[in-house]
């Protein structure tokens, strides 16, 4: 698959600069997809001049029905390419076609979600005093900067783009540098919305860290929404520290998910071999550790070691896989080390193998009890699961918490109240409650601790666009007449 290059756009028109040109691969074969047009500071700094100009210079940040207009365009645009995204999707991402189709589809969802919440932007009012006035308006922060990581293109740009412009900003986008052809594909389609103003939305690739580093120090850019590692999250809050910009961070998780001894266990193996695998575990939310409780860990650990075999690893585009591929080798090789280090720290359940040319690894599991473990402590982004045991239930929680990451969790019981008790006591943005891994647009994700600030998805979603103004009237009052 090759087509033309990707590239930047910059205040309503598509821009070939950036050179020389780089490539894109396909991670399941390593063959060259395309190329791209790499980005560079001076092309970040155009592309913010041109949304700040837009900010201020048209009527987008104060016509919320243009811009609910705008963004239903923009989805309808979106859900007609939907098939081509897909593919672009499996071929320069590696999952599998149906991870792919879905996570298109959540991102059309999510832009039309926005699109009536972008004609529901409220605020209030308050009389401090008979006649004393205070109004509170809800209104566009400015020039959003919106850096998407490569796990999810679609979904994670979407996520943050749909509420930046229902809010009424505009904005600086930077596509990851491993899905350049996929990106280029949906501002194709973001572009063609005839409603959508001139330098509203811009977009720069990524040349190594230069773009993303640029844009979080521009004194143009007023807000920006972060998807990534909990490293380079904490990099950008302190590069955007000195330019006091707003910083929306969804970054890394360690999602423990509860096995109670009274936990239905064909649902939980069923729920937790899609919530660990999904995207080969490369996504934040992904169940990360399995606490099983000592009574079934035995019957647990081979029931799920059996279901991690049964799973068919293999090219996104072939209908018969389960999973896909890793984003690339040097990710491969990354996870094969962690297996490594596994095998010495504790014991490994199922070793993942190589296969075939790309970037693919079978699914491994391990056992280990060490909590002070960089195996348990850290992000291992891929499709690696420890196991770990506990006694009670106060035992379950203090170990789903030992980690500084709380994104998300899962508790698995079929007793309502103590699957309640557990959910409340994780430290973590979402917990899920005999499932795992549902997303959609309603509903607001974001972590404690290490795994960032700020929520997407949902009504929050918004507030990272939107700023507060206190607008204060003396009117006083009618006064009274002599009756």
């Amino acid at each position: 698959m090759t087509q033309t290059p990707a590239r930047h756009y910059i205040d309503g028109d598509w821009v070939s600069e950036g050179g020389p040109l780089q490539d894109s691969l396909n991670p399941a074969t390593f063959d060259t997809l395309g190329q791209f047009y790499p980005g560079s500071g001076a092309l970040t700094a155009a592309a913010a001049s041109a949304a700040r100009s837009a900010f201020f210079e048209t009527a987008w940040s104060q016509s919320p029905r243009l811009r609910a207009q705008a963004l239903f365009e923009i989805a309808d645009r979106l859900e007609a390419a939907k098939d081509e995204i897909a593919d672009l999707v499996v071929a320069e991402n590696g999952k599998i076609r149906s991870e792919a189709m879905g996570e298109t589809m959540g991102a059309i969802s999510e832009t039309r979600y926005y699109a009536g919440l972008a004609r529901n932007i409220r605020g209030t009012m308050q009389e401090t005093a008979p006649g004393n006035m205070s109004l509170f308006n809800r209104e566009a922060a400015g020039v959003a900067g919106v850096i998407v990581p490569w796990n999810a293109p679609v979904t994670l740009l979407m996520r943050s783009l749909a509420p930046a412009l229902a809010a009424g900003c505009t904005t600086v986008i930077k596509p990851a540098q491993q899905t350049p052809l996929v990106h280029a594909r949906i501002m194709e389609a973001i572009t063609s919305a005839p409603s959508l103003p001139k330098g509203v939305v811009n977009s720069v690739n990524e040349n190594g860290i230069e773009v993303g580093q640029a844009m979080t120090v521009s004194p143009d850019i007023d807000v920006i929404s972060f998807t990534g590692s909990s490293r380079t999250g904490a990099a950008i809050m302190a590069a955007a520290a000195p330019t006091l910009k707003r910083v929306g961070l969804e970054l890394g998780g360690k999602a423990p998910a509860i096995i109670f001894d009274d936990a239905d266990l064909d649902l939980a193996v069923k729920e937790l071999t899609h919530g660990s695998l999904a995207m080969a575990g490369q996504i934040c939310v992904a169940a990360a550790r399995f606490l099983v409780h000592d009574k079934i860990a035995a019957e647990f650990e081979a029931r799920i070691t059996n279901a991690f075999q049964q799973v068919r690893t293999g090219p996104g585009s072939d209908p018969a896989s389960d999973m896909g591929s890793l984003i690339d080798e040097a990710n491969r090789k990354r996870v094969e080390a962690l297996l490594e280090q596994a095998a010495d720290e504790g014991e490994v359940l199922l070793k993942g193998e190589r296969l075939g040319q790309g970037a693919f690894l079978t699914p491994s599991l391990f056992r280990i009890d060490d909590l002070q473990s960089s195996l348990v402590q850290e992000e291992l982004f891929g499709p690696l699961v420890s196991v770990e045991s506990f006694a009670d239930e106060a035992e379950a929680i203090h170990k789903a918490n030992a980690t500084p990451y709380g994104l998300a969790a899962s508790v698995f019981s079929t007793d309502g109240a103590r699957a309640m008790r557990a959910a409340r006591a994780i430290r973590g943005g979402t917990v899920w409650i005999n499932s795992h891994l549902r997303l959609f647009a309603e509903g607001e994700t974001g972590g404690y601790g290490k795994s960032g600030l700020g929520r997407l998805h949902g009504p929050e979603g918004l507030h990272d666009f939107l700023e507060t103004k206190h607008i204060y009237m003396e009117a006083g009052v009618i006064p009274q007449t002599a009756r």
